[in-house]
């Protein structure tokens, strides 16, 4: 007997009487949850009536696109800026916030980058074949503006305390930006948002994070009992929590690179492996992107799953990303707009692009010889793959064919990716309580223990119906924002104007470090 089967035996015999009193208490909540709250489950993802496509995905896209003609295609114009001002080449020591720019975006970062890339990408191309990558880089492209939007009001209508500490984020910039503009139903709005966003946090950016970090490591070392994992993830994320944004993004800053960094540096060692391939594999993508290279759906099914995953993975309009971003150290709230807009691009078009070339290039998509198209998995809803596997087993699977060693450190990947997230959501849960509760460390103790409780009893349980029902809490916080940000786009044109013309004048002046 290895080590490995006599741990999990061990284990197994210590906590036997648990596993049943544990499934009777799931069975109850998950009861509960699907009774009361299933039907708005199903408001928030339902489909556009004759397709596939969720209106909520419609909705974020289509706000992407009018952010972006609004503001004049941003994300390229402000592109070369946006590296500028994160290299802190405009970076004022002495400014009001509590983190750098780079600071900002990588605890922003860590928030979206995970398994939306990773097992999103798989899903897509799964479903709607290569092509749907060609359109969840279109949709990431747009989204950019979006986040240019959100993060410049994040910014500027945040509240900054005599102690140095900076409160912002969508909730704030409904309540002020509304005030200014004359608006009604600012303050309901704001609350409505909070509420969302706690719900959010604890479920979609917690307890969904721990389910699928103790899934991987069981995966890995055998199973055990997912209260161990949530002990030692709570007691982490406590210790990182507990100092604020400035220890979040400490952490943030060191963590995301690294997994930006290992996760593309292992798909670029592909590529090159298989360089004679790529132009061919993106003639698959571009080619199913217009045609569906015979997927069921074709040309739809492709842009349906492409727009759908973008607008699942980088969260360009739930409001999450102003609430970080608003604690950048900047008295130019445009300068965090073009901070935040890169994140789209690496989250999506180039992190999610690498693991769709990888997925296409590997060959675990069945093709059908004679016809060189895609084989259809009636039964599954999905192209055929080898081992029949999808989602982060598929991505899994492809990287194995160039590293048999691979699947041990996605788990790993899995399970960073997994903390980072919570300690981003950690903070973005914390701002709507206290914005809800009043500022004081007593309140925000209180939510970061709720918080790390809910992470143990996330890698314990099987919530399927609460996750569903976080999962609808983290886009109804889109409903909300995007509403605002409709209203509240005139007065980000005046403050770009502004910069734009300040910086031209040489009025904003680049530092030396």
């Amino acid at each position: 007997m290895n080590f490995k089967t006599a741990f999990a035996a061990l284990l197994a015999t210590l906590f036997a009487p648990f596993p049943a009193l544990a499934q009777g208490i799931d069975e109850t909540i998950n009861t509960i949850f699907a009774d009361y709250t299933g039907w708005y489950v199903s408001f928030i993802f339902a489909p556009l009536p004759g397709t596939t496509f969720s209106w909520i995905a419609l909705w974020l896209v289509v706000g992407a696109l009018v952010f972006t003609v609004y503001f004049g295609f941003i994300q390229l114009k402000g592109f070369v800026h946006s590296i500028q001002l994160v290299k802190g080449d405009y970076s004022d020591p002495n400014d009001a916030g509590e983190v750098s720019h780079f600071q900002a975006l990588a605890t922003a970062l860590s928030g979206t980058v995970g398994l939306g890339n990773i097992a999103g990408v798989a899903v897509a191309v799964g479903i709607g074949g290569p092509g749907a990558t060609f359109w969840m880089i279109v949709a990431g492209l747009f989204g950019m503006a979006t986040k240019f939007t959100e993060c410049t009001l994040g910014v500027k209508y945040r509240n900054e305390y005599p102690d140095g500490r900076v409160s912002g984020g969508p909730m704030y910039y409904i309540t002020k930006g509304f005030k200014e503009r004359g608006l009604p139903g600012g303050k309901i709005l704001a609350v409505l948002f909070c509420i969302f966003t706690i719900l959010g946090a604890l479920g979609g950016g917690n307890m969904f994070q721990a389910n699928q970090a103790h899934a991987q490591l069981s995966g890995v070392i055998g199973d055990y009992p997912g209260w161990i994992t949530g002990i030692i993830l709570a007691a982490v994320t406590f210790a990182v929590i507990v100092g604020g944004i400035k220890s979040i993004a400490r952490v943030t800053e060191k963590v995301v690179p690294f997994m930006g960094i290992f996760y593309v540096g292992v798909s670029l060692i592909i590529l090159i492996m298989n360089y004679d391939m790529i132009t061919w594999a993106f003639g698959q993508i571009f080619m199913g992107a217009f045609t569906g290279l015979g997927v069921v759906g074709g040309f739809t099914g492709a842009l349906i799953q492409g727009f759908r995953r973008a607008a699942f993975s980088n969260e360009a309009g739930i409001g999450s990303a102003a609430i970080a971003h608003s604690a950048v150290r900047t008295k130019e709230p445009v300068t965090e707009g073009y901070v935040a807009l890169l994140e789209p691009f690496i989250d999506t078009v180039v992190i999610c692009t690498m693991t769709a070339l990888v997925i296409v290039i590997t060959g675990v998509l069945n093709v059908d010889p004679e016809t060189g198209l895609y084989i259809w998995n009636a039964e599954a809803g999905r192209i055929a793959t080898e081992g029949e596997v999808s989602g982060v087993a598929l991505t899994s699977a492809a990287y194995a064919k160039a590293f048999s060693w691979f699947p041990v450190l996605l788990a790993v990947a899995v399970v960073l990716f997994a903390f980072s997230t919570m300690i981003s959501w950690s903070y973005y849960g914390l701002k709507a309580w206290t914005y809800l509760f009043g500022e004081g460390s007593g309140t925000e103790v209180i939510f970061k223990v709720i918080f790390c409780l809910f992470i143990i009893i996330g890698s314990a349980a099987n919530l399927g119906p609460v996750i569903d029902f976080s999962d609808a809490m983290l886009f109804s916080m889109a409903i909300v924002n995007i509403i605002a940000l409709y209203l509240l786009m005139p007065i980000v044109k005046r403050e770009v104007n502004s910069y734009i013309s300040r910086l031209k004048s040489g009025e904003i002046k680049r530092f030396k470090h």
